[in-house]
């Protein structure tokens, strides 16, 4: 009697192309790396190690993987104002990076802002970041959410949607509040100007949240509605509480030493009591956030960066079209 063949087993199916750091690397090779080892030392985050041989493998493929998203799009768009028989103006190229706190997000996107705005199709590229949409310090003690500063409802949500609804409305001049991190609050009277970008790139805690239901149950928009391509960086959680305890030991010596910084009492800590806050702080506020409102957005992202312990990327994943 024959034996039976095996049934092969099936991968499960996934909406994303998985692949590991050296498959991801290997892509960067026709690609240019405009950055010096200057240029990524200026825009590295505290406690957010990186080099340019990170850049060199993980963030130059996604800059060249942008630039064709980008072009297809505007392809898409003479397509359409062929169809439509109307001389429609493109608008901005809209990039949601979102992330725990201390994750490396800020980073991120100033490494993409950078690489971006030295390819040909896209030398306008600009920077906001939702922190300027917190509520002044003041409204959020009125509310009583001092305590849940970085949870959504800390967000003046609506001024966000119609910025970025602005922007992507083709609108010559959009503007956003700007915020101290020194201060830890919004600053009276200043503003960034955006004046129609090739590329605008939002990032924050919350930007991938979807829209509350609103009355009679019905959606309203949400800011990741308006997002061409969105990025998330992961890690394991216990390794970002590691990392924010790293930076807020770090801080003490630069930023808490300014005595005008909203957290300068806690400049001359040991570095004992100033760990056991950092770990309070994390376990009681930024864990329950990233937990309940960040870490569920991750699946609507669509790319997302997972780093290891060491803060380099691992694994990148990019949603099927």
């Amino acid at each position: 009697m024959l034996p039976t063949p095996s049934t092969p087993s099936l991968a499960p199916a996934s909406p994303y192309v998985d692949l590991d750091r050296a498959a991801w690397a290997r892509l960067s090779a026709s690609t240019p790396l405009p950055l010096t080892d200057a240029d990524v030392e200026r825009l590295a985050g505290l406690g957010d190690p990186i080099d340019l041989a990170e850049v060199d493998a993980i963030y130059r493929p996604i800059s060249r993987l942008l630039d064709l998203y980008i072009e297809a799009t505007r392809g898409l768009h003479d397509a359409s104002s062929t169809f439509l028989r109307g001389d429609i103006t493109p608008t901005p190229f809209v990039i949601g990076v979102a992330g725990s706190v201390a994750v490396g997000k800020s980073t991120t996107a100033r490494l993409l802002r950078e690489l971006l705005a030295r390819w040909p199709a896209t030398p306008r590229v600009q920077l906001v970041t939702t922190d300027g949409f917190l509520y002044p310090n003041a409204e959020l003690e009125r509310r009583g959410l001092m305590q849940r500063k970085g949870f959504p409802e800390s967000y003046d949500r609506r001024a966000l949607l119609r910025f970025v609804s602005a922007v992507k409305a083709g609108r010559s001049e959009v503007r956003a509040p700007v915020y101290d991190h020194l201060t830890y609050d919004i600053v009276p009277g200043r503003e960034i100007v955006v004046q129609r970008p090739d590329v605008l790139i939002v990032e924050g805690l919350n930007v991938l949240q979807q829209a509350r239901p609103g009355e009679g149950g019905v959606s309203s928009l949400a800011v990741s509605d308006f997002f061409d391509f969105s990025i998330y960086v992961d890690a394991k959680p216990g390794d970002v509480r590691q990392w924010y305890v790293d930076r807020f030991l770090s801080l003490r010596a630069t930023a808490f030493a300014d005595p005008a910084s909203y957290f300068h009492r806690y400049a001359s800590l040991s570095d004992e009591q100033a760990s056991a806050f950092a770990e309070q702080i994390w376990d009681s506020v930024n864990a329950p956030n990233l937990e309940q409102n960040i870490l569920p957005t991750r699946s609507r992202a669509t790319l997302v960066l997972t780093k290891g312990r060491d803060h380099s990327v691992e694994r990148v994943r990019l949603r099927k079209l």
